[in-house]
């Protein structure tokens, strides 16, 4: 039965339904590392992608990313991505975080990865041809090397890599093909021994097992293998170092099916949740074994193809694994009846006891019971205590228990049973919390102490609140110690505050999430601990996250206290953000230090700028009171303030200069102004300012050094404006001079420069005119040209006039006023560069040459040349320097300016050769000269330009003299294109001269051959091609020396065809020389077809020929006729082409054959098939068939042959050797129904698929059935199917359906088929028949679930109830719920454990799916604890009776508040009054205040009593105002206690007067210890005439009412017999103090070591009580026996409880005992 399965078993997703191919479910494109995600790599695509599968939301789509890799494998914890990619070094890995998005680093492996896998999140393994490496995410280390592999395994495939959990062990596994087998080999590797060891084995895998008896986990391997000799699984320990005990080794058979010789183990993974192996084998069996003792517990198998890849599964304890199809398959323990199975099916009951008990599952529970009372009545308690402690769900761990060894007799000489009991528990693990504290409360009752300490740190108890109270009063520290383990945290937070740990509290509440009342926190440390006040404080303001309390609370708490420097400390801190919503506190800490006498810690803070939020007047305010005036003016903004401020500060010691000049930098420029023009005028008054450094200075030079600070913002002309009006002129001075060497205004410069000039200081002035950039140069030069300055004195003007230009107004000056020399000094010592503008200047002013020749001379080689040259030249005086140029010459100088004047000079002067000047000159400028020559003699100028190199120049002067002949042997000779260009492009009228003078004298003249070829092609680019042809016959026909030169034909040739083609084809015939198929081509191109056939002709180019014919001149005959005559195969084969391509298949096909060419058969076959040509293709095939054996050629005839329907040559064709694509051939006569030659050439191949379609197509089912059957294909089945249901041939179907529901991913499409149809009966009766099928796939029961509920609702309840364990319950659910059918929604929702979901539908339709019962099963399972609160609410509508023992089935999880608030809703709190009785031992509030209600209304007092005196959470006021006003004195009476309880005695009082309850009031008076309370009673008493009531209230608030005030009452209401008692009681008391006191002083000198002689019983007060005196009322003496027989009657009635004197009322209700509260 599946209900009793010892596994779980369903498919988690289908990858193929997520977009992934089938096709990349493989070995090498599919990993799995962990149960939380697949990666699929992609390389179909461009580029290759990834996909990332979330298997904790498989119906999810995947997340898809492209990469470059050649492979992918994402880390165990999602957020590593290993890449791998073969380049041309080698394999490049790298390691990409997913989260960060970037590569994390990179390394290329020299040789070939065969496999690879993440051993853990951060470590990745790798396996190359030859060494194991390990690769670390950590670090930017390279992979670490770890073994070499051994030879063995170099030639297996290797399938997988383990490592233990430590990775001290390591196993490497490859299978190989063996002797017709695959055999498995592994290399076992130890890490710390550095040792290998190769074993045979196919699959394995490590585990951490913890062995019976042992204190730490064990390291197993366990593998298997398969081989000639049987099948084995080894279970072995490995490194065993430790004492404990060794894990036994198991060898056990595996059993494998019949028919599966040929299968092994694939995979092994650990499920070490229930201590179980899975082993996978390649036909997809599982395999469960126990982990420790080898014993197999199931095998069956889950899938038909294989499974490549394997996990751990946490969640379920099992595995997933996936196979070829992309199922994602999981397989796990079930809980329910794994332990059943194997003590029923199996017979091993130790093996169910043992698992049961390692695995904590049920199944096992009487078993353990029976063995424990078994043992327990035999005495063995060690045995019934390993019984109890391994019970499952620790069923026998209880109170019941503890009570039965407790109540056990003790043996003589052995300890108490309790104490064996647990020694035996702690023995064998930790101790429940009932047993920790059981066995606490027993070992500290023996002073033990030590013990629960050790057991602690072996962390054997469970800890408790009451675990920690009991140890509080033994050892803070361990009270301590188990709060915090038990999350307490109320009671962490008080033992931290008690010890003084203050710093932890706040780290604890933030790592626990708990909320303490901070505020008294804080006031009980300030109170014990003001030091450690300060940092608590601190860490309560800068929590993360924001203040745990408010920090005005803080700052009041401290400043209570007046610890101000706590304040201040702590305020800087927390307000260091400067935050504006802060600025109250900052204004607040300045104030605090400003007004409690600490102003320099204000000063300093404002210094610094910690805070800018602050109230800034009012700290202004503090400040200036304070004297701090230089912090009041950073604060302030009013101009009155400001100039107030300042005055002040400047009339104070120590005033800071700095601060002063940089506090302007604050203010605006006319506020600024103003504070300077206030302090000009206020000079008089603070003659001196006192600096801080001891020192003094004038008013007006601080001002000026503020102005010169503040000149760019102020303006100098403001300032100096300034400094005009207020008549302070020893400050303009000093502040021009401090800022004109950092001022640019020119103001400024020109002001200083004038006033030095004034003050007689030219140093000054020739300083500043020689560095300053910024003054005026003209009205400075005119100031000291105005200036009167002697000849001495002209140095500041000689230096402004040299660096400004203005030479000439500088020569001028002196030549007027006779200061010849100073000119002189100038252009010899100051500035020769200048003498040119000097020079000028004096012969603008006809000075003597002969002084402009000495001077010049004077200066010699220092004078430029050219500017000298310019200023003699533009005033035609250039002979004056003739001997000076020609010096200056004959030292050597070579400027150009210099032999430019003397070339001019000479061509000007008759006497002079200048036409040998210049030839034999290299140093003049041939452009300049020639231009001056040109009208003076051309022949000089063209001589200069030729020299020179001047084109344009020599072309415009030869142009302008008629001149061509010099012009055209000056091109010639030139060879330059860009010259030829510009010739020829030129003015007609000068280039046909030209022309003529070329082609008649140049160029015969010429021998160069470079020569010739550059004016031809001058002429071509010219684009001149009738001169171009004259030219070139010329020099080509006219028998010169270049007549054979093959270029000049060519062109010759070209340039007719582009110019004249009528003298083409005589060019043609002609000449021989030129390059034919070139010139051919170009005819072509330009149309001339009969001359570029002529010339292909000529020169024997046939093939070309041929072309010309057929594809210029289109004359086919023509072509066919030169054909024939030449008889050349190449010629033949064109003319093919030709034909094929004008449709003359059968012209073309005959040429094809005479030319015997087989290289266009693929375009022939092409054109014959579109003509229908096929007669002729197949004598054109054989023809090409007996030259080569082609597979498209006789794949060709195969198709031509079936297109003729000559079936007899198609079978004696295909029935030999054949390389034809028959397949091809096929598919393609399929598609165009040519069935019968179809269904021939698949049977030929044996292609049963395409056999059974074309038996369709045939409509033969039979036989297509039968074809099915040989192809044993789903998609062949499937389509056969398909069309036997539209033939509705179900007989055939059924065959069909059968086998296509053995294959998961087909049946939705088989189910579609009938469907669609309507065949609803016939698929249910095909589905029927599958379900019973051995190998049918898992999903057919899901899909037949469907079906049923879609078609037949009456089925559906058996069928789930049947085979619910293999139903996909969502996907059921789904339909389910779309149909309504509540009842079975429900079964599969329980079903799928969704008991949330279960819940909801019996609520949501109560009445088809609600059933008690169910209910209550479903919902004490639920995960959602809201789904309680809404069956409660459902409960209460519908099943109100029967909603406690829904509340019983939740009591655990449920809130109990949210319970009331829920019954509240429903106004049925009554209802759960039993409930809430239970859970009352919680003392919870709202519980409280529930079931007071209830008794209320129920008017149940003595209930009501007893809750309040026993659960005093609960709002006590309300409730007393409540029952104040009730109509029953008992609840009135509740009342009155109620408020005498909580200190409102007043109330209370009033209340028990009002209801006349005199004993009550009485009473509450004397528990009040309020004398007030108590006298205001005696008063009541005496206004009410109560004589009885007054004597009694004396009697009892004996201790609280003054003898005084009794007395006076009594006296003047005529009480005092009433009062004798009392008075009789005060004096014997106050009698015998005096005799104390007496006795005291005279044994003062005995000895005090004496025993006294009286004893007695101390009261609360100190006094002492006779022995045999009593004392009521709470220790309080007050009446003695004595005194009883004085009371009188009624007092002594009033005294006794429940009794009331008549006329006194007690209790108001007749038979209702007064109670005693």
């Amino acid at each position: 039965m599946a209900a009793d399965l010892p596994i779980r078993f369903h498919e988690l997703i289908q990858l193929p339904s997520l977009g992934i191919q089938p096709a990349q479910c493989s070995f090498a494109s599919l990993t799995m590392e962990s149960d939380t995600a697949i990666c699929v790599h992609d390389s179909t695509t461009t580029p290759p992608t990834i996909s990332i599968v979330d298997l904790n939301n498989p119906q999810a789509a995947p997340a898809r990313f492209q990469i470059t890799a050649d492979a992918a494998a994402l880390s165990p914890d999602n957020k590593v991505l290993a890449l791998r990619k073969q380049t041309g070094e080698g394999v490049q890995l790298s390691l990409f975080n997913v989260e960060m998005q970037r590569t994390l680093k990179e390394f290329t492996v020299s040789e070939p990865v065969d496999f690879w896998k993440w051993i853990s999140a951060s470590t990745l393994a790798v396996v190359t041809t030859s060494t194991i490496y390990h690769w670390s995410v950590e670090g930017a280390a390279a992979p670490a090397r770890i073994f070499a592999r051994h030879a063995t395994l170099r030639s297996t495939q290797i399938i997988n890599y383990r490592a233990d959990s430590t990775q001290r062990w390591l196993l490497l596994i490859g299978i190989a093909q063996r002797d017709g087998r695959v055999a498995g080999s592994m290399q076992l590797y130890s890490v710390d021994k550095q040792q290998d060891q190769v074993i045979e084995g196919h699959a394995a895998a490590f585990a951490d097992f913890t062995v019976p008896g042992a204190t730490k986990p064990s390291t197993l391997v366990a593998f298997a293998t398969r081989g000639p000799a049987g099948s084995k699984l080894f279970i072995s320990e490995m490194g065993k170092t430790d004492a404990g005990p060794a894990f036994t080794k198991r060898v056990v058979d595996i059993y494998y099916p019949a028919d599966t010789d040929a299968d092994f183990p694939v995979a092994m993974q650990v499920g070490e949740k229930y201590g179980v192996l899975y082993m996978i084998t390649k036909f997809g069996y599982v395999h469960l074994f126990d982990l420790e003792t080898g014993t197999t517990l199931y095998m069956n198998r889950i899938s038909t193809e294989t499974i490549f890849v394997t996990t751990p599964h946490i969640a379920t304890g099992g595995i997933l694994g996936v196979n070829r199809r992309g199922q994602v398959l999981s397989v796990s323990v079930e809980p329910a009846n794994i332990v059943r199975y194997i003590s029923n099916t199996l017979n091993n009951v130790p093996l169910a006891i043992s698992m049961a008990s390692r695995a904590n599952l049920p199944g096992a529970d009487s078993l353990f019971r029976q063995q424990f009372d078994q043992f327990f009545s035999q005495g063995n308690i060690r045995e019934a205590a390993r019984i109890a402690a391994e019970s499952p769900n620790n069923i026998l761990r209880g109170i019941d228990t503890i009570q039965r060894f407790a109540a056990m007799p003790a043996t003589a000489g052995q300890p108490p049973p309790l104490l064996q009991y647990f020694g035996a528990l702690l023995e064998r693990g930790k101790l429940n919390e009932v047993e920790s504290l059981e066995l606490a409360r027993l070992v500290l009752g023996q002073n033990r102490k030590e013990l629960v300490e050790r057991w602690l740190q072996e962390e054997k108890l469970s800890c408790t609140e009451e675990l920690g109270d009991m140890l509080r009063q033994y050892d803070i520290k361990l009270a301590m110690q188990v709060y915090y383990r038990a999350n307490v945290s109320h009671q962490v937070v008080a033992l931290f505050a008690e010890t003084g740990q203050h710093d932890k509290i706040v780290q604890y509440c933030k790592r626990f999430g708990y909320q303490a009342d901070w505020p008294a926190l804080l006031q009980n440390i300030l109170h014990t601990n003001p030091a450690a006040a300060k940092g608590f404080a601190q860490m309560l303001v800068s929590a993360e996250g924001g203040p745990l309390v408010d920090i005005n609370m803080v700052i009041d708490a401290f400043l209570s206290r007046n610890l101000i420097n706590e304040v201040t400390t702590l305020l800087i801190d927390f307000l260091k953000p400067n935050r504006p919503e802060d600025g109250a506190l900052q204004t607040r800490l300045l104030e605090v230090n400003l007004l409690h006498n600490y102003p320099n810690v204000a000063s300093a803070i404002i210094e610094k700028g910690l805070f800018s939020h602050y109230d800034h007047k009012i700290i202004a305010r503090h400040c200036e009171n304070a004297s701090l005036f230089n912090r009041a003016l950073e604060l302030v903004t009013d101009a009155q303030d400001i100039k107030r401020l300042m005055l002040k500060y400047l009339a104070s010691p120590n005033v800071d200069p700095e601060f002063f000049t940089g506090y302007f930098k604050r203010l605006s420029i006319k506020n600024s102004m103003e504070c300077l023009r206030m302090l000009l005028q206020n000079r008089g008054s603070i003659p001196l300012v006192h600096l801080v450094n001891a020192q003094q200075t004038t008013l007006p030079q601080l001002v000026a050094q503020v102005a010169s600070k503040y000149t760019e913002h102020m303006t100098s002309e403001a300032l100096i404006k300034l400094f005009e009006e207020e008549k302070c002129y020893d400050g303009l001075y000093f502040y021009l001079g401090q800022i004109v060497n950092f001022s640019k205004e020119a103001s400024v410069h020109n002001m200083y420069i004038e006033a030095a000039t004034k003050v007689g200081d030219m140093n000054e002035v020739e300083r500043i005119v020689s560095q300053s950039q910024y003054f005026d140069p003209e009205r400075i030069r005119d100031h000291l040209m105005e200036a009167g300055l002697s000849e001495l004195q002209q140095g500041p003007l000689i230096t402004v006039c040299d660096r400004f230009g203005f030479v000439e107004e500088l020569t001028r000056f002196f030549y007027k006023h006779n200061m010849n020399q100073n000119i002189e000094i100038y252009v010899q010592q100051i500035n020769p560069m200048n003498t040119p503008q000097v020079v000028g200047a004096l012969l603008d002013l006809d000075c003597n040459e002969e002084y402009i020749k000495k001077l010049v001379v004077s200066v010699r080689q220092r004078c430029p040349v050219p500017e000298l040259v310019e200023q003699v030249e533009k005033r035609n005086r250039l002979k004056l320097i003739t001997d000076w140029l020609e010096n200056r010459a004959s030292e050597g100088n070579v400027e150009p300016a210099l032999h430019n004047a003397l070339a001019k000079i000479y061509i000007d002067d008759s006497t002079r050769d200048a036409k040998k000047f210049l030839e034999e000159n290299t140093f003049y400028d041939r452009k300049v000269v020639g231009k001056y020559a040109e009208n003076r003699d051309p022949g000089l100028a063209i001589l200069c330009y030729k020299s020179g190199g001047c084109d344009a120049e020599l072309v415009e002067v030869t142009n302008a003299n008629g001149q061509y002949k010099a012009q055209a042997r000056y091109l010639v000779e030139r060879s330059d294109p860009e010259l030829w260009a510009m010739v020829l492009g030129g003015d007609e009228i000068h280039r046909r001269k030209l022309i003529d003078a070329v082609i008649q004298t140049a160029l015969p003249e010429s021998k160069e051959q470079e020569q010739v070829s550059i004016a031809v092609k001058a002429f071509m680019n010219a684009n001149l091609p009738h001169e171009l042809i004259e030219l070139l016959e010329k020099m080509v026909i006219e028998n010169s020396q270049f007549s054979g030169n093959r270029n000049l034909q060519n062109l010759l040739i070209l340039t007719a065809i582009k110019a004249d083609t009528t003298r083409v084809l005589g060019y043609i015939n002609r000449l021989d020389a030129y390059d034919a198929p070139e010139i051919a081509g170009i005819a072509i191109d330009s149309e001339l077809y009969e001359e570029a056939f002529v010339i292909l002709k000529k020169f024997d180019k046939t093939t070309d020929a041929v072309g010309v014919l057929i594809d210029h001149l289109k004359d086919a005959s023509r072509a066919l006729q030169f054909a024939t005559e030449v008889n050349q195969p190449a010629v033949w084969s064109r003319l093919a082409t030709f034909q094929l391509d004008n449709g003359e298949v059968n012209d073309a096909i005959d040429s094809y054959i005479r030319a015997n060419d087989l290289e266009h058969y693929n375009r022939v076959i092409q054109v014959a098939e579109d003509a229908g040509n096929f007669e002729e293709l197949v004598r054109y095939l054989k023809m090409c068939r007996q030259k080569i054996k082609h597979p498209h050629i006789e794949s060709e005839l195969i198709y031509s042959y079936a297109r003729l329907n000559k079936m007899s040559e198609l079978e004696e064709l295909i029935s030999g050797p054949t390389s034809a694509a028959l397949q091809e051939i096929a598919d393609r006569c399929f598609k165009e129904k040519l069935y019968v030659p179809a269904k021939l050439l698949y049977m030929t191949i044996s292609n049963y698929p395409r056999l059974a379609s074309t038996y369709i197509a045939l409509e033969d089912f039979e036989n297509a059935v039968d074809a099915a059957r040989k192809a044993n294909s789903s998609r062949t089945w499937k389509e056969v199917s398909d069309c036997c249901v539209q033939a509705e041939k179900f007989r055939l179907a059924s065959i069909c359906g059968l086998r296509i529901i053995q294959h998961g991913d087909e049946i939705d499409d088989l189910i579609a088929q009938y469907e669609r149809r309507g065949y609803f009966e016939q698929i249910i009766e095909l589905l029927e028949k599958g379900v019973d099928m051995e190998g049918v796939h898992i999903s057919i029961f899901t899909l037949l679930a469907v079906i049923y509920s879609r078609y037949k609702e009456e089925s559906l309840m058996a069928h789930l109830k049947r085979f619910g364990n293999k139903i996909n319950v969502p996907r059921v659910s789904r339909i389910v719920e779309q149909n309504q059918q509540w009842r079975e929604l429900v079964q599969l929702y329980i079903q799928g454990d969704e008991f949330d979901n279960a819940v909801n539908v019996m609520v949501q339709h109560s009445a088809d799916a609600f059933d008690h019962e169910i209910f209550l099963q479903c919902v004490s399972k639920i995960g959602n604890v809201e789904f309680a609160y809404r069956a409660m609410r459902f409960y209460l509508q519908e099943e109100p009776m029967k909603v406690e023992e829904l509340l019983e089935r939740v009591r655990k999880r449920v809130d109990q508040v949210r319970v009331v608030q829920v019954a509240k809703e429903f106004d049925a709190l009554p209802l759960i009054k039993k409930y809430l009785q239970s859970v009352q031992e919680a003392n919870l509030r709202e519980v409280n205040e529930a079931l007071n209600a209830i008794y209320v209304e129920e008017e149940d007092y003595e209930a009501l009593r007893e809750s309040i005196d026993a659960y005093d959470r609960f709002e006590v006021l309300a409730l007393a105002k409540q029952l104040e006003k009730h109509e029953l004195l008992e609840f009135r009476r509740i009342a009155a206690y109620i408020y005498g309880k909580n200190n409102r005695w007043e109330d209370s009082m009033a209340l028990s007067k009002k209801d006349m309850l005199w004993k009550d009031a009485m009473q509450t008076a004397a528990e009040s210890k309020d004398r007030a309370v108590a006298e205001e009673l005696l008063q009541f008493f005496v206004q009410e005439n109560r004589p009885d009531g007054f004597a009694a209230c004396l009697y009892t608030c004996y201790d609280l009412i003054r003898p005084d005030v009794a007395l006076e009452l009594a006296w003047k209401n005529k009480m005092l017999d009433y009062a004798m008692p009392y008075m009789v009681q005060f004096v014997r008391e106050y009698s015998q103090k005096v005799d104390d006191l007496v006795a005291a002083g005279q044994e003062s000198e005995a000895d005090e070591s004496k025993p006294s002689n009286f004893s007695g019983n101390a009261t609360p007060g100190g006094s002492q009580v006779p022995v045999g005196m009593v004392t009521p009322m709470g220790g309080h003496p007050m009446m003695t026996p004595m005194m009883t027989p004085m009371m009188t009657p009624g007092m002594q009635m009033m005294q006794q409880p429940g009794v009331h004197m008549p006329g006194m009322p007690g209790a108001a209700m007749p038979g209702m005992p007064m109670r005693r509260m």
